[in-house]
């Protein structure tokens, strides 16, 4: 039970917060907590998932925190007001230029409990329509189309590491197209 918080640090996307608890046994202790005010991702499909092999775009990203690119699927944080399918559509179309004609809800993630109260809301994607994209200017990204067979290959191979994106992918194959 949180007794206490106290705001060390508010910045453009994350709040650091010391909370004072009381843990289960009743002893109490401080904690150092970011808040985050959530985030959606989402697969988008180039060819129909049911097909057996569909096509993903998946996009190659500098991250600098991990001190080069990454492979991923489209994400961002949630706006003030913003539901996270609506934020799903809008990263799409920013990250890659698609707009999509359908959209499913997948599953929603923490993506680090232990420090952070972050949730992923996860989706995927299909009957996309070319656009424009709409990038922020810390944001490098190269779209790649890649069959989900060379994708999960990534995945086992630990060329894909992004935590959100092996989930999301794994989910899909797993759960939506039963591979």
């Amino acid at each position: 039970m949180q007794l206490t918080t106290r705001r060390v640090y508010a910045g453009k996307v994350v709040r650091l917060d010391v909370d004072t608890v009381r843990f289960p046994d009743g002893s109490t202790g401080e904690l150092e907590l970011i808040r985050h005010p959530g985030a959606a991702a989402v697969i988008p499909c180039a060819s129909d998932p049911a097909g057996g092999d569909p096509t993903i775009l998946m996009i190659r990203q500098f991250r600098h925190a991990v001190g080069g690119p990454l492979w991923e699927i489209p994400a961002g944080t949630l706006a003030p007001g913003e539901g996270p399918e609506a934020c799903a559509r809008r990263e799409l179309r920013e990250e890659t230029g698609v707009a999509a004609a359908r959209i499913e809800p997948l599953t929603s993630i923490y993506t680090t409990p232990g420090f952070t109260d972050e949730v992923i809301h996860l989706f995927w994607a299909g009957g996309l329509t070319q656009g424009k994209t709409a990038r922020e200017p810390d944001e490098f990204i190269e779209v790649v189309p890649q069959p989900l067979s060379q994708v999960l290959a990534g995945i086992r191979g630990g060329e894909i590491r992004d935590a959100k994106t092996v989930i999301a992918i794994l989910y899909m194959a797993g759960f939506v197209l039963g591979l």
